[in-house]
């Protein structure tokens, strides 16, 4: 019987994988404005390089190839997993019994999973009718969390790597060969298919209604965490640093070549979470864990990434701060006279509204403050 990998002792924190946290949050709470912005300003005369930005930080419709955008969740997922052989191996160096870890599982999932029925579930509506019992990335965090929770805390590192394997090949499969409501197995189009039929069966009017997924692709979200899992394993290694980095490196590049090969048999679909987007973008995360850990871990140029470690330090608060508090408008008011200075003032008001946000959480982060 194999031994859980979370026993050994942990190395020294790794500092890319808080950076990168925030390198993720930055996007989604000020950065992609202020990225835009700046495009506008910079590029004033090349309107077709702003139009690249633009289409790179944009949801693509169903069926287009992926862009920048379109990693972040991913990203959010495989940060968590990254994270989780530090966590679970300090817990249990604190001589903390399994049993201990499963409530910590369980309490951290149903606090995801309230949060995220605030954010984007309408449960502060108190109204049925307008409840979504599934539909946002933390419930999808709080999924696969929770699968990859059991699975590390019941296996070693290469059977938490047969169990990545066997959750997407086994979702390939239902995806692949489950015939539903009248169609063929394998029929993937847009709000056809069998991870919206499951959905509806199993949440009924309780869905997002859109082309997004949860239920099924619950299994392609525990594979991301997963593969983030065995990232971490990679960094709490015993090997040499530069060695950690060939190796997440060549991961990255492997993942990305095994996900353009899936995608001949099995589209790369982020709406549904399939195999081949699962692994593909997991492949893009590997690639930019290994950056961060080369820049701030090996090469030990920090500073920079200070910005992301403090938004990193607290981003559930940064992820629900604009339900509360809208630093736009506050910015809007701030720097209202402004507009007459065109992109400049755009650019201008979005620094503010970023910063404004920044200051709250590095408060936070002098005072220790830390929500998890």
């Amino acid at each position: 019987m194999s031994t859980p990998a979370v026993e050994k002792e942990a190395p020294q924190r790794i500092i890319a994988i808080d950076a990168l946290r925030g390198f993720d949050m930055f996007w989604i709470t000020g950065g992609k404005s202020v990225v835009m912005a700046l495009a506008a300003v910079l590029f004033l005369k090349f309107p077709g390089v702003v139009e690249f930005f633009d289409h790179q930080l944009e949801h693509v419709p169903w069926g287009d190839r992926l862009v920048f955008w379109d990693l972040i969740m991913p990203l959010f997922l495989f940060i968590v997993g990254a994270s989780m052989p530090f966590s679970f191996s300090r817990r249990q160096k604190e001589g903390a019994p399994k049993g201990a870890l499963y409530r910590k599982i369980l309490t951290r999932v149903a606090i995801l999973w309230v949060i995220g029925m605030v954010k984007q579930g309408d449960l502060l509506r108190f109204d049925p009718s307008q409840l979504r019992l599934y539909s946002n990335t933390l419930q999808a965090i709080a999924a696969g969390y929770l699968i990859g929770g059991v699975i590390m805390l019941n296996t070693g590192i290469r059977g938490q790597a047969i169990a990545t394997a066997a959750l997407l090949l086994f979702y390939w499969a239902l995806l692949a060969f489950v015939p539903f409501d009248g169609h063929p197995g394998g029929t993937i189009e847009n709000k056809v298919n069998l991870a919206q039929h499951f959905d509806a069966l199993i949440f009924g009017s309780f869905t997002d209604m859109s082309s997004y997924t949860w239920g099924l692709s619950s299994l392609g979200f525990a594979g991301t965490v997963l593969l983030g899992v065995l990232a971490g394993h990679i960094l709490r290694g015993d090997r040499d640093g530069w060695k950690k980095l060939q190796l997440l490196a060549g991961v990255g590049v492997a993942l990305i070549a095994l996900g353009e090969l899936w995608n001949f048999v099995l589209p790369i679909n982020k709406y549904i979470w399939t195999s081949s987007m699962t692994v593909w973008t997991a492949g893009w995360c590997y690639l930019m864990l290994a950056a961060f850990y080369l820049l701030i871990d090996l090469l030990g140029f920090r500073r920079w990434a200070f910005v992301f470690i403090v938004l990193g330090a607290n981003a559930l608060v940064a992820y629900m701060a604009d339900f509360f508090v809208k630093f736009d408008d506050i910015a809007e008011l701030l720097f209202r006279g402004e507009q007459r200075m065109g992109v400049s003032g755009d650019l201008l008001q979005a620094v503010a509204a970023f910063m404004l946000l920044w200051c709250a959480l590095y408060w936070m982060y002098k005072k220790k403050i830390f929500v998890r």
